[in-house]
C-alpha cells in the first residue's frame, strides 16, 4: 500500500517542477530514516507532505486526489455523476462503510450502487466538494419539479371535476388563452409545477379555465373540491407538519405553502390558526387506503427511576419493528423521569400496538403522544 501511495504522490510532485520533486524526495528520505515503522512513515507522508489532500484508489488502482475531509459521496461524484446519484454504500479496504465516512490516504474505495437509489438532501450536510454539492442540488431540483408537476395535475383535476371538466379534455385553445392571460408561465407543465409548489391555487385556476370570474361572489358558492388522497410517495412537494406529526390514520388537512407545495397537518393542530377560515388556502385530504409510508411521531413516556429503564423501553419499541430517530430525557423528581422518543411508525394502528407494549412494562407510568 505504501508503494502505491508514494507512486501517486511522487507523480503529483514531479509534474510541478524538478526542484519541488528533489525537495520532495529529500523530505521522503528524512522521514523514512526517522520513522519507527512503516505505519508511522505512512502517517508522516500523509500529514506532513500533503496536509490538504488525500490520495485514494479505485478497485482498479486509479489514483483519485480528494480534498481533506472528503467523504464516500464526494468520491462517488468524482468518478461520475451517475455513480454519485445511485450510490448507497461503499467498501473501504473491502469493509462496508456508510456514505458519510471520511476518506484517508491509501484507502481503496469501491462504490456500491443501486438502480433505484437517488440523492438524499441530507448529503448536503457532509459533502465538501463543489462537484458533489452541485450535482446533488441539481438532481433534487429536477426531482422536485417532476413531483410538483404530478401533484399539480392531481390537484387541478380535482378542482376541474367540480365543473364537469378534466385536464385532458380541455381544448388547446382554452389552455393557450389562459396561459397568455395568466402570465408568468410558458406552458402547461410550468403551470402544473406552480400549482404543485403552492405558487398558484388550483381552485382559482380551475375557475378561470371553467369561465368563472374568481372575483364573483357566486364563485364562493361553487362546490368544494373532492378529497385528495395522500399516497405518501409524492416526494418533496408534500410535507408533513413537524408541529403535529401526522401519521396514516389521523384525520388530516392540507395547507398550501408557497414554494413548498402541500403541507399536511392533523385536524385540530394548534398551529392551523386562521388558515382554515380562508377556504382558498386549504384542501380536504385523506390518507390513501394503500398508503405504506413510514412517518415520525413523538411520544412521551413517564417512567420510574431505576437502573436500565431507558434500555428496557427502547428495546420494547425496537421489538415492535419501530426505528427510534431521537431520544431525550429529563428527571421530573427523585422518583420518576420523562423520556421523549421520536419514532417512525406505519400509522395509528402501529403506534397503538407500541403503546400497548410499553404499558405492559413495569417501570412505565404514563404514555402520551406529543403535539406541539
Amino acid at each position: 500500500m505504501i508503494t502505491r501511495i508514494l507512486a501517486g504522490v511522487s507523480l503529483a510532485a514531479v509534474l510541478t517542477a524538478p526542484a519541488l520533486a528533489q525537495e520532495w524526495l529529500q523530505n521522503l528520505l528524512e522521514m523514512q530514516q526517522g520513522a519507527g515503522d512503516s505505519m508511522e512513515f505512512l502517517e508522516n507522508v500523509k500529514i506532513d507532505l500533503f496536509p490538504d489532500e488525500v490520495y485514494v484508489f479505485t478497485p482498479k488502482g486509479r489514483i483519485m486526489v480528494m480534498p481533506r475531509g472528503a467523504t464516500v459521496v464526494d468520491f462517488a461524484y468524482a468518478i461520475h455523476s451517475d455513480v454519485g446519484n445511485n450510490c448507497v454504500a461503499a467498501r473501504i479496504d473491502r469493509r462496508l462503510a456508510p456514505l458519510r465516512t471520511p476518506l484517508y490516504s491509501g484507502q481503496t474505495v469501491e462504490i456500491i450502487t443501486a438502480p433505484g437509489a437517488r440523492p438524499n438532501p441530507s448529503w448536503l450536510n457532509f459533502v465538501v466538494t463543489g462537484k458533489a454539492r452541485a450535482n446533488i442540488r441539481g438532481y433534487l431540483k429536477q426531482l422536485q419539479s417532476r413531483e410538483a408537476e404530478g401533484l399539480g395535475r392531481r390537484l387541478l383535476d380535482k378542482e376541474l371535476a367540480n365543473f364537469g371538466l378534466d385536464l385532458d379534455g380541455l381544448s388547446p385553445e382554452l389552455l393557450a388563452q389562459y396561459l397568455s392571460d395568466a402570465g408568468g408561465v410558458d406552458d402547461l407543465s410550468g403551470l402544473l409545477r406552480q400549482i404543485g409548489l403552492g405558487n398558484r391555487l388550483p381552485r382559482m385556476v380551475a375557475r378561470s379555465l371553467a369561465g368563472e370570474d374568481s372575483n364573483d361572489q357566486r364563485c364562493e358558492k361553487a362546490p368544494a373540491a373532492g378529497t385528495l388522497a395522500i399516497l405518501g410517495t409524492e416526494g418533496m412537494v408534500v410535507n408533513y407538519g413537524k408541529c403535529c406529526r401526522p401519521i396514516p390514520g389521523d384525520p388530516i388537512v392540507g395547507l398550501f405553502s408557497a414554494g413548498k407545495g402541500l403541507v399536511v397537518h392533523r385536524q385540530g393542530c394548534r398551529n392551523l390558526g386562521d388558515f382554515q377560515r380562508h377556504g382558498h388556502n386549504w384542501l380536504e385530504v385523506e390518507w390513501d387506503e394503500d398508503t405504506e409510508v413510514e412517518l415520525p411521531t413523538e411520544i412521551r413516556v413517564d417512567v420510574g427511576n431505576q437502573r436500565g429503564v431507558l434500555a428496557t423501553v427502547a428495546a420494547a419499541i425496537a421489538e415492535m419493528g419501530c426505528n427510534i430517530e431521537n431520544v431525550s430525557s429529563h428527571e421530573r423528581d427523585g422518583m420518576s423521569s420523562t423520556i421523549g422518543f421520536l419514532v417512525n411508525v406505519h400509522g395509528r394502528r402501529h403506534l397503538a400496538s407500541i403503546i400497548r407494549r410499553l404499558r405492559a412494562l413495569g417501570p412505565v407510568l404514563r404514555i402520551v403522544r406529543v403535539s406541539h
